[in-house]
């Protein structure tokens, strides 16, 4: 099938369900969309890529690529160069990413170029997380790998620190040319990601390499790039998160500064590694991170029943949350006048984390333990009376990490050993844990290990 016959059937394909949106059904659309962009917003450690695409017929798979790297609750910016907007409009795109689309390096079109359009490359550069091209022609890798930077694309890319992932799609003797083979070992050579393309039937009528590789596999590539790795795909992790709060009366209690976002922030690590999590989240100011199931609490007690009831299903269960260790005996129904002096009696609440380790079977358990003396004595202690697979120590005697912070540095105990984390933030520290919860589960399978 030629070029023109192949983009026929992709225009055939694409434009009745874009018509179809903008008649009857547009107002369902309108809101399909609406609904879309709330769940995305919802994640607070949202990851965003750039997506350039470059002038090849396999630029259309990009569309499909989109929306995969959307269902992992990835933003996607897409970058195209001048050749790829001969084979896909830049509208198809706008309206699968929800974002605008960067066709021209100075702003061309109906603004005027300033000098914020002059320097965007630079600030997208910045706020990536990392840069996807696909398809990559053999224009653009060559480009690529001497520094050229003539378009925005390459000037991205010669701007971007973030992790850079290359998919190749071209003729079969473009691909195995001896220039395009050292161009693509040197993109190797300097740590960027290449996912070889696939052997097969290719537009031009050949058969061999050159083909796009498919789109999950570019996805696989990428998330191992944003070490989001499905390491993690078909277990169930139950997530706790955020402080607890005992009422002393209608408008008081007693809290702690938890701010949950440990908690939160390995719930958003874990989904991105393929689990399914359960989040059971004290009252925090932060949204929950999509595609996970939350339970809102507020009492120790609340977080105790909410556990247990999705207990049997969980796998993995991870203890974040900071619950009160003391509540109110009897907490009164009246606000409390201010008349001098007043003593609460308090009582112990129950030990969610030894009532999980006693139940604990075939599942992996994490506590955490927020410390300010003996602090390595005291973790390794809770690890083995509380019949721990693992426990994150939080020294919280140090300023300016811990509770409320966005950083955060911890020692992960386990029977096999100890891992110091140097300070860094939650986000990176969630996968180190998590990481963690892999390791003892390899443990468990290896035949050598008795427990």
């Amino acid at each position: 099938m030629c070029l023109l016959c192949l983009w026929a059937v992709f225009l055939a394909i694409e434009i009745p369900p874009l018509r179809q949106a903008q008649g009857r059904d547009k107002e369902k659309a309108s809101q399909s969309w609406h609904y879309y962009s709330i769940s995305k917003q919802a994640t607070i450690f949202t990851m965003k890529v750039a997506l350039g695409v470059t002038g090849g017929i396999a630029a259309y798979k990009a569309a499909e690529l989109v929306r995969l790297l959307q269902d992992r609750g990835i933003r996607v910016q897409v970058v195209m160069t001048r050749a790829a907007q001969e084979f896909v409009r830049p509208l198809t795109f706008a309206a699968l990413s929800g974002e605008k689309v960067i066709t021209d390096l100075f702003g061309a079109g109906a603004e005027d170029p300033n000098i914020d359009s002059a320097v965007e490359h630079i600030a997208v550069a910045q706020a990536i997380d990392a840069l996807v091209v696909a398809p990559a022609t053999a224009d653009v890798i060559a480009k690529f790998a001497h520094g050229e930077a003539n378009d925005f694309l390459t000037t991205l890319f010669l701007a971007t620190t973030a992790p850079v992932v290359v998919a190749p799609a071209m003729n079969v003797n473009m691909w195995e040319n001896a220039a395009t083979q050292a161009n693509i070992q040197t993109l190797k050579a300097r740590g960027y990601a290449v996912v070889e393309p696939d052997s097969g039937y290719l537009a031009c009528g050949m058969v061999g390499a050159g083909r796009l590789a498919a789109n999950e596999t570019i996805v696989l590539a990428v998330l191992k790039a944003l070490r989001a790795e499905q390491d993690l795909a078909g277990e169930t992790i139950l997530v706790t998160a955020g402080p607890t709060r005992e009422p002393i009366d209608p408008v008081r209690y007693i809290g702690n500064r938890s701010s949950g976002k440990m908690g939160y922030a390995l719930a958003e690590a874990a989904l991105r590694r393929g689990a399914k999590v359960v989040l059971i989240s004290g009252p925090t100011a932060l949204k929950p991170p999509s595609s996970v199931e939350v339970t809102q609490v507020q009492t120790a007690q609340q977080m105790r029943d909410a556990v247990m009831a999705h207990f049997e299903r969980a796998t993995i269960v991870i203890k974040a949350a900071a619950v009160a260790d003391f509540t109110v005996r009897a907490a009164a129904d009246e606000k409390i006048k201010r008349k001098g002096p007043m003593t609460l009696e308090l009582e112990p609440t129950i030990d969610i984390l030894a009532e999980l380790g006693a139940k604990k079977g075939s599942r992996i358990i994490v506590g955490f333990a927020a410390e300010t003396n003996d602090v390595l004595a005291n973790a390794r202690r809770k690890l083995e009376s509380k019949s721990l697979d693992a426990i994150v120590l939080n020294d919280v005697s140090q300023p300016g990490i811990g509770f409320d912070s966005e950083r955060n540095a911890v020692t992960i105990l386990t029977h096999a050993g100890v891992e110091t984390v140097p300070e860094t933030s939650k986000w990176e520290v969630a996968h180190r844990v998590l990481d963690a919860v892999v390791k003892v589960r390899a443990e468990r399978k290896a035949p050598s290990v008795r427990r």
